[in-house]
């Protein structure tokens, strides 16, 4: 007979579960509220030409709904940091146990001896240390939490500064043949190359000495939740809309042009046909927007938005009156647009005139993050004295790398 030991959930656990699936309940509630109330608005304006109080009403549970959703995402975040192996009972190891002593006390000798053993170099130019190996997947892994990109990207890491990526203009030479027919050679293809270069992305939390001599801190754990945010702020704006000097370039940088006049180098987009707004039937639009990505690609597509045009889509239905945008199915889940996971991303623009507020596509194959091996941090106790700066840096690039993967809606006439 197996028996099956299952360990204890810790309370915390075990609070931050319920947080979420209460906090999860009151959002799903507030969407049903949301939407009985703008059937009413809708049967309003058709009965007499709209109601102001109806509108006043609908305004106040968006403005709630948006506030939800963003404590339900800061729980779901809160929920999935694990403990960095602390909690197990094994004893840290070396390389950990010196990280500790020269983030603790400024004490190099340990990290110099890991380095000699491991006949490297993990320190910069600039001076600093490589963070032991556990830390650097931790932060690595809540980047991919926080930022909304890089979640839903191909994910490459490298050892050198830049990627380097062959193409063919257009596509590799094939051809059909029998099992013992000649094989005729095929035409020479065009090749291109992209490139990703890596930028410097730094944070510099600042703490108190009696903070770091404290022994129930866990110097790691406090190293990875300061500098996430600021890491994972930087790359979305990054990735959206970077222009690639000293930062990743952002997919919203390329070109754009109509999706009839597409090449290879440039996004295509779709014309809601009104400036900022989506003109006299939202669900043709969006439906166009789908389509024009290829099959292979529609079938991994995904809507990336920010909550403002979020909420301007909550409101349409289809010709049968279904709405359009469905709330997610269960906690850390995604919403739906039209059957599609819909990804908010803050950075992308709000809706205005000439405004590409809405992006469609398979970012997996059309968007490359580019991590350069290891983080370092640089221990400073003298430049604002009485706290110590951590100088914490990565080095990341970005860029579209396949061009048919993601199509764009602009709101232009």
């Amino acid at each position: 007979m197996n028996i099956h030991l299952q360990m204890p959930r810790a309370p915390e656990t075990k609070s931050l579960d319920a947080d979420v699936a209460q906090a999860f309940e009151e959002f799903l509630s507030t969407f049903e509220d949301y939407r009985q109330s703008n059937d009413q608005r809708l049967a309003e304006i058709e009965r007499r030409g709209g109601d102001i109080l109806a509108e006043e009403k609908l305004a106040r549970i968006d403005t709630a709904l948006d506030e939800q959703k963003r404590t339900l995402d800061r729980l779901l975040v809160k929920r999935a940091r694990p403990d960095l192996g602390r909690g197990d009972g094994r004893e840290p190891s070396a390389v950990r146990q010196a990280f500790e002593a020269y983030v603790r006390r400024g004490d190099e000798a340990g990290l110099r001896q890991s380095e000699r053993k491991a006949m490297q170099t993990g320190s910069d130019p600039d001076g600093g240390y490589l963070v032991p190996d556990e830390l650097d997947s931790e932060i690595g892994r809540r980047l991919s939490e926080l930022s909304p990109i890089r979640s839903i990207a191909t994910v490459r890491q490298v050892s050198g500064a830049v990627l380097k990526k062959p193409f063919a203009l257009d596509g590799m030479a094939t051809g059909w043949v029998g099992e013992t027919d000649a094989r005729p050679q095929t035409a020479t293809p065009q090749l291109a190359e992209l490139q990703f270069p890596t930028m410097e992305l730094y944070a510099m939390p600042a703490a108190t000495a009696s903070l770091i001599d404290d022994s129930a801190l866990d110097i790691e754990e406090w190293v990875a939740a300061e500098v996430e945010a600021a890491f994972a702020e930087q790359e979305g704006a990054a990735f959206v809309s970077g222009d690639g000097a000293n930062k990743p370039r952002g997919f919203l940088d390329y070109p754009s042009v109509d999706d009839d006049s597409w090449s290879w180098g440039k996004l295509g987009h779709i014309a809601t046909g009104s400036a900022g707004a989506f003109g006299t039937d939202p669900s043709d639009r969006l439906v166009e927007l789908i389509y024009a990505l290829k099959a292979g690609h529609r079938q991994n597509g995904r809507f990336v938005m920010n909550r403002k045009t979020q909420a301007q889509i909550r409101k349409f239905k289809d010709a049968d009156g279904n709405y359009l945008w469905m709330p997610p199915a269960g906690a850390g889940q995604s919403a739906s647009l039209m059957g599609f996971s819909v990804v908010e991303a803050e950075d992308m623009p709000d809706i205005a005139a000439d405004s590409v507020s809405i992006a469609f596509g398979d970012f997996r194959r059309g968007y490359l993050v580019v991590d350069r091996t290891g983080v370092r941090v640089l221990r400073d106790p003298y430049s604002a004295k009485p706290y110590v700066l951590f100088y914490t840096t990565k080095r990341v690039g970005g860029g579209v790398q396949n061009f048919e993967a993601i199509k764009l809606l602009k709101f232009t006439a």
